[in-house]
C-alpha cells in the first residue's frame, strides 16, 4: 500500500463530504470541488475521516491510492482554508491592475495583456507590482499562476520579469571586457 495512502484525511466540522457512485464531492466555505473516482482505489467515510485504499495489490492501483489521498487532501483543505498564490512584478513601469474577474498587466510590451480570470480564481492587486491570486482548487490557482508568469519569465541578467514571492533568481554575470 501507499505509504501516503495509510494516512486518512481528517475532515473539519465545516466541511461536507459526498461519495457517490463514480464522484466525490466536498464542500465549505469557499466553494464546492468534484473529483471523478477511478476504479482502482475504493474511499470510505467514517469518523470524520476519509479513508483510500487500492482494491488491489496492482502497482497501478497502489499509485492511485496515494495520488487520490492526496487530491481529496488539497480538496479539503481548499474549501476549508483556500489557496493563495502571490506574483510579483520586477521591471520599470511594469503594473498590474484588477477590475473584477480580468487583469490588466503592463509588463514591457508595445500592448497590454488582458487575462481573464476562470470560475473558481480570484484576484487582488494591493499594490502595482504585487498580483495575489486566491481559491479552492490548488491546481487552477497554480495554472493560473504560471499563465501569467510565462507572459514575462524572470530574465537571468537583471531579474525583471513576473515572480512568484519567495522564488529566488539565479543571476548570470554579464558579459566582461
Amino acid at each position: 500500500m501507499s505509504r501516503i495512502a495509510k494516512n486518512p484525511v481528517t475532515i473539519p466540522d465545516d466541511v461536507e463530504v459526498g461519495i457517490g457512485a463514480a464522484e466525490l464531492i466536498v464542500q465549505g466555505k469557499h466553494g464546492k470541488l468534484a473529483l471523478s473516482l477511478s476504479s482502482d482505489v475504493k474511499i470510505t467515510l467514517g469518523d470524520g475521516q476519509l479513508i483510500v485504499a487500492a482494491v488491489d495489490s496492482r502497482q497501478q492501483a497502489n499509485a492511485m491510492s496515494g495520488t487520490f489521498r492526496a487530491l481529496i487532501a488539497n480538496m479539503v483543505k481548499g474549501v476549508a482554508n483556500g489557496f493563495e498564490r502571490r506574483l510579483q512584478l520586477v521591471g520599470v513601469g511594469y503594473r498590474a491592475q484588477a477590475q473584477g474577474k480580468i487583469l490588466n498587466l503592463s509588463l514591457g510590451f508595445s500592448h497590454p495583456i488582458v487575462y481573464e480570470m476562470p470560475d473558481g480564481v480570484s484576484v487582488q492587486t494591493p499594490s502595482q507590482t504585487e498580483i495575489v491570486l486566491n481559491g479552492a482548487d490548488k491546481q487552477a490557482v497554480g495554472q493560473v499562476a504560471a499563465e501569467i508568469r510565462s507572459f514575462r519569465p524572470p530574465e537571468p541578467y537583471k531579474g525583471k520579469g513576473v515572480r512568484y514571492v519567495g522564488e529566488t533568481i539565479v543571476l548570470k554575470e554579464a558579459k566582461k571586457k
